[in-house]
């Protein structure tokens, strides 16, 4: 609809995605990961996320972290968010999180962490087919598969494309989500891929 923000957009097309369950938690359909270098504010974004949706809070190894995801835990606590640390388990305990996301390559640090935190949801980066699997055999909760369309992220390698998506989807039996380039002009490419939900960086902040 013109006029709808980006965050609107997304929000609205994510709500379509089939809901899952894994340990106990009903899976978010729309996943903000923040970026310091590129959203200088997610709290401000956190506030505005539709109830259900969730936070990968990213530190970077930030001085004032464990202050900054007390923040957002609040603001999650208040909005019905759910929240996940970024790599760190001592991060996620700080800050009292539902889970972590991990890097790809620390995939196989998985099968310790269940050990010790079994309730924590447990997401990995995965950018192609042996990662999904590395990450299915590790024992992750959901993968996610990037980047799909071009992306800002100074990090992010080739495209995946839709095709490539569906690729990681049709070969795990792991929730897949949609990160990389997914803004209100390429989201509606992503329906009927086979993803429980999609995550952005700044998309959401506009």
């Amino acid at each position: 609809m013109r006029g709808d923000s980006e965050l609107e957009v997304l929000s609205r097309t994510a709500a379509g995605f089939p809901p899952r369950t894994e340990r106990g938690h009903i899976l978010p359909n729309l996943l903000f990961f923040t970026d310091p270098a590129r959203v200088a504010d997610p709290e401000a974004v956190a506030e505005r996320l539709p109830r259900g949706a969730g936070i990968v809070f990213r530190a970077f190894a930030a001085a004032d972290a464990v202050d900054q995801g007390r923040r957002l835990r609040a603001i999650a606590n208040a909005r019905g968010l759910l929240l996940l640390a970024g790599a760190h388990p001592g991060l996620a305990e700080g800050i009292g999180a539902d889970g972590l996301h991990m890097p790809e390559r620390l995939a196989g640090e998985i099968p310790k962490l269940r050990a010790e935190h079994g309730r924590y949801l447990i997401t990995v980066a995965a950018h192609d087919l042996a990662a999904v699997q590395a990450a299915e055999k590790a024992g992750a909760d959901a993968v996610i598969g990037s980047p799909v369309f071009p992306s800002n992220s100074p990090s992010a390698g080739r495209p995946l494309g839709v095709e490539g998506l569906k690729a990681l989807v049709s070969a795990t039996a792991l929730p897949v989500y949609a990160l990389g380039g997914v803004r209100a002009d390429t989201v509606a490419q992503l329906t009927g891929s086979g993803v429980v939900g999609i995550a952005a960086v700044e998309a959401l902040s506009g």
